[in-house]
């Protein structure tokens, strides 16, 4: 059905969030909401319930939904007035328009959101209530779907993470009676280099012992050829999005920017950790892709990926110590070559990575129907709400 079109000012009312400071943030339930999401807690609140925020500087155009009591930062502009419509369809609506797109940050025109520029937008709109809520139950079911498997997914990674501790951090492993080493009395021996006791028969060495470190590099972006229509996914550190496992990318390349490029096609297994921009993030390769020079991958020697991953954030801690904290410019190769661990023996390994399979193949399998509901919500979303899709079934009014 064709939809009438009215100003966004009809349809709702932005207004600035308010000023507040880390240090004048006090703690407690209430959620400090800036352009691109939650920056703090605070004990009191100022916003709307529910609140819908839209990035105002910073990450402008940023479009987020919060049930929870919220203080809306002045970095966002907040929805003070919801003009009697339905909440949730507001927020889809604002998501339609792509505000992040559409006002470049850091523009010298457009230095922050203006909310009477956004105001004055022209939207196709249901005023229909009913209207409104049929849209808004269809979204909304993926959308639960897919935060269900976000939820499952770090559960599961939970389980495998404090089994991974109990095992290679505490060395409690099971030993040949089963009982846990360490506890039961296992051989811990002293490790110099370490300056701690291991267990009898580890060692310490960098990661290299047991993965080859492997480089990325970008195809030029003057020659369309690497890039048009391209199929190959194309890593960067912007990419991670919080998942164990990377199925999707921003950029695609083509055969012919593969083979003009240093990266190779990595395949599934092998850990991806960012060296630059956003520095130590790890993922999975779950799907054949390549990546750029702002990254390192590491490529198990027997295959292995589930101890490699959990010992790479290990990795990262040791990086983090010898620099200062949680804050280091860059990471490069001979960081990654000097940094010295506690390296278990194979048959540990290889033991712990049979326990934690089933994890991680329930972790790859719930990422990628996260990929499949998120593209298909991002597909309906503008069919539902430009009318050219609509919903024919019957809402109750519970």
């Amino acid at each position: 059905m064709e939809l009438n079109r009215y100003k966004l000012g009809e349809c709702l009312e932005l207004q600035r969030g308010y000023d507040l400071t880390s240090s004048q943030m006090q703690g407690g339930e209430v959620a400090v909401v800036g352009s691109n999401g939650i920056i703090g807690y605070h004990n009191s609140e100022r916003g709307n319930s529910p609140c819908i925020t839209v990035g105002r500087s910073g990450s402008v155009g940023k479009v987020h939904y919060y049930e929870q009591p919220t203080w809306a930062h002045n970095t966002a502009l907040f929805v003070k007035d919801f003009k009697g419509n339905n909440p949730k369809y507001l927020y889809y609506l604002l998501k339609n328009l792509h505000l992040d797109n559409t006002f470049e940050k850091g523009s010298s025109v457009i230095p922050s959101l203006d909310r009477n520029l956004v105001h004055s937008l022209v939207v196709p709109f249901h005023k229909d209530i009913n209207d409104q809520r049929k849209v808004v139950a269809v979204l909304s079911a993926i959308d639960r779907k897919i935060e269900l498997n976000r939820q499952i997914n770090d559960n599961l990674e939970a389980m495998a993470r404090q089994l991974y501790d109990y095992w290679f951090v505490q060395f409690d492993f099971p030993n040949k009676e089963g009982k846990p080493y360490k506890s039961s009395g296992g051989a811990m021996v002293w490790n110099e280099k370490l300056k701690r006791e291991i267990p009898q028969g580890w060692y310490a060495e960098n990661i290299c012992k047991i993965a080859n470190i492997l480089s990325g590099g970008t195809p030029s972006k003057a020659v369309d050829e690497y890039w048009n229509n391209g199929t190959i996914p194309f890593f960067g550190p912007t990419d991670c999005n919080g998942n164990v496992f990377q199925i999707k990318t921003a950029d695609h390349i083509t055969q012919k920017g593969l083979e003009h490029c240093a990266s190779s096609l990595f395949e599934e297994g092998i850990v991806i950790i960012t060296a630059r921009g956003s520095i130590g993030k790890l993922v999975i390769v779950g799907t054949p892709m390549a990546m750029n020079q702002s990254c390192y991958a590491l490529q198990s020697k027997e295959g292995e990926y589930e101890y490699l991953y959990f010992l790479t954030t290990q990795l990262i801690d040791c990086l983090k110590a010898k620099g200062s904290g949680s804050v280091f410019k860059s990471i490069i190769a001979s960081d990654i070559e000097h940094s010295t661990l506690c390296i278990a023996t194979e048959n540990v390994v290889s033991d712990f990575c049979k326990k934690v399979k089933p994890l991680f193949e329930k972790l790859k399998a719930n990422t990628i129907e996260i990929a499949e509901l998120t593209k298909q919500r991002d597909e309906l979303l503008p069919l539902l709400m430009n009318g050219q899709a609509s919903v024919n079934y019957h809402l109750s009014d519970d």
